[in-house]
């Protein structure tokens, strides 16, 4: 079958490739249909590895998708041929002890997939378990199906900072991530964000949102606004998604007396953190890693309506121009919040 293949660092191929197809009796066959672009999708292209994860053979990429289910296995009683689903990518041992505690992502044996070895869903089609496959209701499309994976990661941020009604938030960082972090902070209460970046044209998409503030860090102080519209009190969570090592620098000055930084972007290198700064806030700190857990809801709040996603989708690329859409992502324009790929016409 016909897939987007990473040979090896900085060299794509769209060509045919033997991949795994036996179904289990839980197992669901579906038919890929739009998939989004990640940064560790660009990552691997551009540097061929993220910290161990390195690859080493030719890779299958994607991993943020959705399509329409064709066979379903003879115990699978909950989805059926003809649903439109979204997966969740990861397929950790259920039978570890990560997995028994609720901590599934955190299973050190979890397959995810377009992380080396584990070939990604960019194809045609893919064999993947039922319980890691949502159903999509009837008024939700594929390209925003193939949303829910990013906005995991900040609905899975907002539950852990544990926002709540009426809380000041700030957002460093206006990617995908930052965004999508900053909209789960709203839905789940937040009475204000400020989301801040240094590239006007992330922050304009941001702007569209009622309830989210940009703020462009070239031309005013971060600081400087959060004290303004916290009467000099500081914000209540401070959600970290940038990855930036300097945006880590003086950042519990932004922060109230007993607040609550998560750290959701994942820096290049070992940075620094002001434990005493932290230490005399009494800070909270809390780190993700993916997500466990969340799908069922990032589902439902897409359904509500509550969560708009679409803006998000910058531009849709035909399968046939994966590459060209994988050079784009990798070129960064400041205004591309998320590139994804169509596999079939009809998957809007």
């Amino acid at each position: 079958m016909k897939a987007l293949v990473l040979e090896e660092k900085l060299r794509l191929s769209l060509r045919e490739i033997e991949l795994p197809r036996e179904m289990g009796t839980r197992d669901v066959l579906i038919r890929v249909a739009r998939v989004g672009i990640c940064g560790s999708d660009v990552h691997y292209y551009k540097h061929g590895r993220i910290g161990p994860f390195e690859v080493k053979q030719p890779m299958v990429l994607g991993h943020e998708a959705a399509g329409i289910i064709t066979a379903v296995g003879s115990e699978v009683r909950d989805l059926k041929p003809g649903d439109r689903v979204c997966m969740e990518p990861g397929i950790p041992d259920l039978a570890s002890r990560a997995s028994r505690e609720g901590h599934y992502n955190l299973d050190a044996a979890v397959r995810f997939w377009a992380t080396p070895p584990v070939h990604g869903c960019l194809t045609g089609e893919v064999v993947h378990p039922a319980a890691f496959t949502f159903k999509l209701p009837a008024h939700l499309s594929l390209a925003e199906g193939a949303m829910v994976e990013p906005f995991a990661v900040g609905m899975h941020a907002a539950g852990k900072a544990g926002v709540k009604p009426g809380a000041t938030i700030v957002v460093i960082g206006a990617g995908p991530i930052g965004v999508m972090t900053a909209l789960a902070a709203l839905a789940a209460g937040a009475g204000q964000v400020l989301v801040s970046d240094l590239f006007s044209e992330k922050l304009a998409i941001a702007a569209q949102y009622r309830g989210l503030t940009p703020v462009n860090i070239r031309s005013e102080s971060l600081a400087a606004r959060v004290i303004e519209v916290t009467a000099g009190w500081g914000a209540d969570v401070i959600f970290e998604a940038s990855g930036s090592p300097k945006a880590l620098e003086g950042i519990f000055d932004l922060l109230a007396p007993a607040g609550t930084l998560v750290l959701v972007g994942m820096p290049p290198e070992p940075v620094r953190l002001d434990v005493v700064a932290a230490q005399t806030k009494e800070a909270r700190i809390e780190t993700i890693f993916r997500y466990a857990n969340v799908y069922p809801r990032a589902v439902a709040l897409l359904a509500s309506g509550k969560v708009d996603l679409k803006p998000l989708i910058s531009a849709v690329f035909p399968f046939e121009q994966s590459i060209s859409a994988f050079e784009r992502a990798a070129e960064g324009r400041p205004a591309d919040i998320k590139l994804q790929i169509a596999l079939e016409e009809s998957a809007a």
